[in-house]
């Protein structure tokens, strides 16, 4: 090796060894006959230091290097004086007298600064991701990540579980996202697509008698994107035969238990569970975060009667009327709840009413017909108090509870209503199987069809509940899973609910219901998001930053230039002709 020890690593205890390091040059100071050469590699950064009356011939040459030139310094290690040592650094206790260095490589001037703090927009730091990959805060979130999947693959392999690959070239079975589609050279008009996820093939090696697997997977979907969502994502990916539901639950709560220790962090078990239906109505959304509590309530029986015409007709024409308290918030201007309406109509709400109490009295802005006993019961079903103010939002069921689910979570932010390292795991469990498209007058599943339904109910599918299950934490869906059909009678049954014929399920499907013939035990899984998880340890607000060359969220790598036109001649091996270029 070029360096006898690396730049993290020397401390008091070195005091006058002979070593060797490499690294880049993360800053210069000039003191006027001394030069000091801050070191970085990623392990630490350690200060090489340049004596004219030492060595002149050296101290000149010194003068040549720049920031982010890479090198090779020997030297004798030396204590800092009690004065001079760093307490911030781990190498701060001493400093390496330098008798010679290698200039091994040169650099430009960086577009910008190599440290932790800076303020530069993220295209550009996607544009040059080598250069922020080198920053500290970077590194340690790529440290951890592979702390993480080397703890997960520990973790399962010490109960039996075997860690095996899927193809990623596989059969388009667009059911959910798109796929993205790979044309066959040797087959032209045929097309490999890449997995959303390995679904089946992972459900086949339970029909092949491998009760336990997982894999660390790169998975892909061509949909619109958002911060924590990628084209390309990584997700632990668990099948095993012969268990219930709670046997994942059990598998699952202590390897998280273990994750969150890499970073000091102890998570108590069991985990909350939570109905679907109850997450929705109580929070608003099936991933809740349960940091904070502002609940909806519904007040639709307060206003059946009521001389307010427009929530009189809101609830008896089927929607409902629902409010959340906000503690201390009295205070609210004009001009701050004019924002928060602004924020509900974007997820569909005709506006937001508001009720305050303040110096022991109401104000509101419903119409005076609704009466001033009416306001104090509302509160009081909310358990308002002084001070408080409560946010009412009417209309149909699933656009108020979406608009206030996405109320609480804003105004938890914006007051600071969530404590930092607070983690609050959820289960959530008992989703509809279906979901119906009034555009596409279809029902789709609402996971995946291969979900095991509780019962088959052919008269009323939106009835139906699916053995399926998320992991939520801190209002971010970290996981799904789902007991599986292992019954072909079954899955024919749910592909004829879903509208998919014979002949549709034969061309698409046709090799897996064959293979659930042939003895397919009881089995599910669960699949968890790596980037989602690594990030919340890492405290990011977007998988990007734990993502080494991620894509923009319009699925742009600015690094390569890519997605790119191709060669006419590739083009034509292929036997595609480009109808219309956007």
């Amino acid at each position: 090796m070029l360096r006898s020890i690396t730049c993290g690593e020397l401390t008091a205890r070195d005091a006058e060894k002979k070593v060797v390091l490499c690294g880049w040059v993360d800053s210069i100071r000039d003191l006027g006959g001394i030069y000091f050469v801050l070191l970085r590699d990623r392990y630490g950064i350690t200060q090489c230091t340049f004596i004219e009356e030492e060595n002149r011939d050296l101290f000149e040459r010194i003068k040549s290097v720049k920031s982010e030139h890479v090198l090779k310094v020997s030297g004798t290690v030396k204590l800092r004086s009690e004065k001079d040592i760093n307490k911030k650094m781990k190498t701060g206790e001493i400093e390496v007298l330098a008798d010679d260095f290698e200039i091994l490589s040169t650099s430009k001037l960086p577009p910008f600064e190599i440290k932790d703090e800076i303020n530069v927009s993220e295209e550009l730091r996607l544009k040059y991701r080598y250069l922020d990959l080198r920053r500290p805060k970077m590194q340690e979130n790529f440290i951890l990540r592979h702390k993480v999947a080397l703890l997960v693959r520990n973790f399962l392999s010490e109960r039996n579980f075997l860690e095996i690959e899927t193809p990623f070239l596989t059969k388009s079975t667009p059911e959910g996202a798109r796929d993205y589609l790979v044309p066959s050279r040797m087959y032209p008009g045929r097309f490999y697509a890449l997995p959303q996820s390995p679904q089946l093939f992972k459900q086949l090696l339970m029909i092949s008698g491998f009760d336990r697997y997982f894999q660390i997977v790169k998975c892909f979907r061509d949909e619109d994107l958002r911060a924590d969502r990628q084209p390309e994502f990584t997700q632990i990916d668990i099948e095993l035969s012969f268990l219930e539901m709670e046997d994942i639950f059990n598998l699952i709560e202590p390897m998280m238990v273990e994750i969150f220790r890499l970073i000091g962090v102890e998570v108590s078990t069991p985990f909350l569970k939570m109905d679907y239906e109850e997450a929705v109505e109580n929070y608003g959304s099936d991933r809740p975060d349960l940091r904070f509590d502002m609940k909806l309530f519904d007040i639709s029986d307060f206003f059946v009667e009521s001389e307010f015409k427009i929530f009189r007709e809101i609830v008896n024409g089927g929607g409902v009327i629902k409010a959340i308290k906000v503690e201390g918030c009295a205070k609210y201007s004009r001009k701050r709840i004019d924002e928060l309406n602004d924020f509900v109509k974007i997820y569909g709400a005709k506006g937001l009413a508001w009720i305050k109490l303040m110096d022991g009295n109401f104000k509101s802005s419903l119409p005076k017909v609704v009466g001033e006993n009416t306001l104090k019961l509302i509160f009081e079903r909310l358990k308002g108090g002084e001070g408080d103010i409560v946010l009412i939002v009417g209309g149909k069921r699933e656009i108020v509870n979406t608009s206030l689910g996405e109320l609480r979570r804003k105004i938890a932010v914006d007051e600071n209503f969530i404590k930092d390292g607070d983690y609050k795991f959820l289960w959530v469990t008992d989703f509809p199987m279906f979901e119906y498209s009034e555009e596409d007058g279809r029902f789709y599943a609402l996971h995946h069809p291969f979900t095991a339904p509780v019962e088959i109910l052919e008269d009323n599918p939106l009835e139906m509940k699916s053995m399926a299950y998320d992991i939520v934490l801190n209002g971010l869906e970290i996981g799904g899973g789902s007991i599986r059909n292992h019954r072909v009678d079954v899955q024919n049954k749910i592909f004829e609910i879903l509208g998919i014929d014979e002949r549709e399920r034969e061309e698409k499907f046709g090799f897996f219901l064959e293979a659930l013939q042939y003895g397919t035990p009881p089995h599910g899984g669960i699949a968890l998001g790596l980037d989602r998880i690594v990030m919340i340890l890492a405290g990011e607000n977007s998988i990007r930053n734990v993502i080494p060359f991620p894509k923009t969220t319009s699925a742009l790598c600015l690094l390569t230039g890519s997605p790119s036109k191709v060669d006419i001649s590739q083009l034509e091996e292929l036997k595609i002709k480009i109808i219309r270029e956007e």
